[in-house]
């Protein structure tokens, strides 16, 4: 039957999002693989309590059809949001819900991209991103991320050398795997590249409100001159992943567009969860709710660093996030993460992580691994960094071919 199935259904392999998703189900390890919040946050009572009020308030009605763009009352709460948190200033009309940023992601892809296309994407970048990227079968090229994200001047030496480029995907804030925020100086020189070269730049920002240190800088949107950026954020991370809402930020062209392509893929997200969210809102201050997640996600991170400081050899190298949920660590040159992982650490250190190969486009990069510390409380954080540290510890090191590439930091 496989033979019905369509080619960029084929060449679209998800296996290693499945496996994520598997070894952090694994009791028997300390996963620090998933990208998971804290469930001890979920406000769960003061959900379940906005949900029975959504829904007496507006009796009948809550369980119909509704607009597809989603409820205005919480478009313009998010509107209101984005003008107070990432200096951009829309109204609800330039605000479309969603079922997570995942689906946001795939509507920009069905907009933008056909076979073969161009686009410029980070080096490492979000592996949920590349499954729905890759549907829609573009040529990528790969831009490589520092200290203050994508390296601008080379992506100005690509679009100089592929100006067919379409689109450009970025996660600024505490960016998915590395953990690194870009400088506002490069968010400003990245708009004036798309504007030179006629480009959408996607920003993907679902941890921008989760900062533990420093100060925040305006969001790419805000240096928008041409409408063409698009933002992306989620309550995800900030509420509750099950509750499958995102939001979308984009200018009027582009947004009637968006709606018309998310009408057709699935008419509207589910009313009740949008006014259960909207009533939420109403009654309880969020940015408190994000300060007390913050706080604990600030003391994980802690904890974390403090325990690579400790127990990780000095030829392996990791990032120090400012926010978000996820360090990055390089390898020495030429150790391949997953055979490590499936070969040694799995089975004797009962640890996983995400390695680095599925986080390129280019699937080269092997020497590296993005690790997740918002999702185990430190005592666990400290036990199985110090497992995976003797694990790495030079002599131990397992070797691979050495034509692999590192990422440097």
């Amino acid at each position: 039957m496989t033979n019905l199935f369509a080619n960029r259904v084929l060449n679209n392999d998800t296996s290693d999002l499945n496996e994520v998703f598997k070894n952090s189900a694994n009791p028997g390890n300390i996963s620090f693989a998933g990208g998971f919040p804290d469930p001890q946050f979920f406000p769960k009572a003061d959900l379940e309590q906005a949900y029975r009020d959504a829904i007496e308030d507006d009796g009948q009605g809550i369980f119909q059809y509704s607009s597809t763009q989603g409820l205005p009352a919480l478009r313009q709460k998010i509107a209101n949001r984005m003008a107070d948190h990432a200096d951009v200033h829309v109204s609800a009309d330039n605000v479309l819900l969603t079922q997570g940023g995942q689906q946001a992601i795939d509507l920009v892809a069905k907009l933008l991209l056909n076979h073969g296309d161009a686009m410029a994407i980070e080096g490492p970048t979000y592996m949920g991103a590349l499954a729905a990227f890759d549907t829609y079968e573009p040529t990528y090229y790969e831009i490589p991320v520092d200290d203050d994200g994508m390296n601008i001047q080379q992506l100005q030496r690509t679009l100089q050398a592929h100006p067919e480029i379409k689109l450009i995907y970025t996660i600024p804030d505490f960016h998915n795997p590395t953990g690194t925020t870009m400088s506002s100086e490069r968010r400003k020189a990245l708009v004036d590249l798309a504007n030179q070269y006629d480009v959408i730049i996607l920003e993907d920002s679902p941890y921008r409100d989760l900062r533990y240190s420093g100060h925040s800088v305006p969001s790419i949107k805000h240096y928008d001159t041409e409408g063409r950026v698009i933002f992306i954020s989620s309550f995800s991370k900030i509420l509750s992943p099950a509750l499958r809402t995102g939001w979308m930020v984009a200018d009027d062209d582009i947004m009637k567009e968006l709606v018309n392509l998310k009408s057709a893929s699935d008419v509207q997200s589910p009313n009740i969860t949008l006014a259960a969210i909207n009533t939420y809102l109403d009654h309880h201050d969020i940015d408190t709710h994000i300060a007390t997640i913050s706080n604990a996600y600030r003391t994980k991170r802690d904890a974390m660093l403090s325990a690579l400081d400790r127990y990780f050899p000095k030829n392996v190298h990791y990032t120090r996030p400012a926010g978000g949920f996820f360090i990055w660590v390089t390898l020495p040159t030429g150790v391949d993460a997953k055979e490590l992982l499936n070969d040694v650490v799995i089975p004797e250190a009962h640890v996983a992580y995400v390695p680095s190969a599925c986080q390129f486009a280019s699937r080269q990069v092997k020497n590296g691994f993005r690790l997740n510390f918002t999702n185990l409380d430190e005592t666990t954080i400290t036990r199985g960094i110090k497992q995976l540290g003797a694990i790495l510890q030079p002599a131990r090191l397992m070797t691979a071919p050495t034509d692999k590439l590192a990422v440097q930091f």
